[in-house]
């Protein structure tokens, strides 16, 4: 019950096989010109005589547009039971600071950055975490939790030889967890608005449920203190339409606001990733660490815009087929 009720601290203590769990740090330096995401996490083979399993640190330079997945062994894989504390060898990660000592030829990063002023997504013992009741419901594919909307960062990082001081900038942490990735998801998140304290996480996706599937999402947006959410929960209906390759444009409405969402991206910007498939880590996600966001919310009682704004340095990232996840094109 503690796990279900603080999403996130890890989940894995009673599992041996087929089972991942990561959390995603983005971090942005003050004037947006780096743009960084760390995913450490777990990831075990499909039977207990997999060798597949480890741990392991994913390393993303958005700016550069480049990844390198340095993997751990198992046993270097250590997390608190009470708290959200977790190491993965030399590496430290925590909802309050982290602190590297990464050192391989294709990715070199050391260093510590503190959080202070970190937003959460609101909950309750009923709905706890971004995910809501869907926690209390087990064996689901995979599960997700936003853990901080935004938050303050302070500190240094050296970064394949060049010290970045991310003091001012903004962060973002979110996790996943469970057997594999949904069939098909978008994901978009940005808390670079010219409006203070601003943030949008959401992802949408076509998950497995029992014998059948279904679409879900979770769409939380902060317009400074007031937080504002459009999920499957909640039963708002959403339309999600394509307008290229690569992005999409959104309307969703609860009963008493709707927003509008629109992406940009540079193709060259994207980047492959690994991602969890029942018991090992696959190239299958397709994540861009520098898109725009144009975000429109409106009230539905006297039509009025709340909030008109674009977003920068945004994670828009994509998996599985989209078809399932669309309902059309523009």
């Amino acid at each position: 019950m503690k796990i279900i009720r603080n999403p996130d601290l890890f989940h894995g203590y009673d599992t041996k096989r087929n089972f991942f769990e990561g959390w995603y740090y983005k971090l942005v330096d003050s004037a947006q010109e780096n743009v960084f995401a760390f995913i450490p996490g777990l990831s075990l083979g499909k039977n207990n005589s997999d060798t597949n399993g480890h741990s392991f640190i994913h390393l993303i330079d958005g700016s550069t547009a480049y990844a390198h997945y340095q993997k751990f062994s198992v046993d270097s894989f250590q997390a608190e039971r009470d708290t959200f504390q977790i190491n993965v060898a030399d590496n430290y990660f925590s909802l309050n600071e982290i602190s590297f000592d990464v050192r391989n030829p294709a990715f070199t990063v050391q260093g510590k950055l503190s959080f202070r002023n970190i937003l959460k997504w609101p909950d309750n013992i009923i709905n706890p975490g971004s995910m809501g009741f869907y926690n209390y419901i087990p064996n689901m594919q995979c599960y997700s939790q936003v853990c901080a909307m935004d938050l303050e960062l302070s500190g240094t990082l050296n970064v394949n030889g060049k010290n970045i001081d991310f003091s001012g900038g903004r962060g973002y942490i979110e996790k996943n967890w469970g057997k594999a990735f949904p069939y098909s998801w978008i994901w978009i998140q940005s808390n670079h608005f010219s409006k203070s304290r601003s943030s949008i996480s959401c992802s949408l996706a076509h998950i497995p449920f029992l014998f059948s599937s279904f679409k879900g999402f979770l769409i939380g947006l902060y317009v400074e203190d007031h937080f504002y959410s459009f999920t499957t929960i909640n039963r708002s209906k959403i339309k999600i339409l394509q307008k290229t390759d690569k992005d999409i444009y959104l309307l969703v409405e609860n009963s008493k606001y709707m927003l509008k969402i629109e992406t940009s991206t540079q193709p060259e910007k994207f980047i492959l990733l690994n991602g969890p498939n029942n018991g090992e880590m696959k190239p299958l996600v397709q994540e861009n660490l520098c898109g725009q966001v144009s975000i429109e919310l409106i009230s539905k009682r006297d039509n009025k815009i709340i909030f008109a704004d674009e977003g920068r340095s945004a994670g828009i990232e994509y998996g599985g087929e989209q078809m399932m996840v669309l309902d059309g094109a523009l």
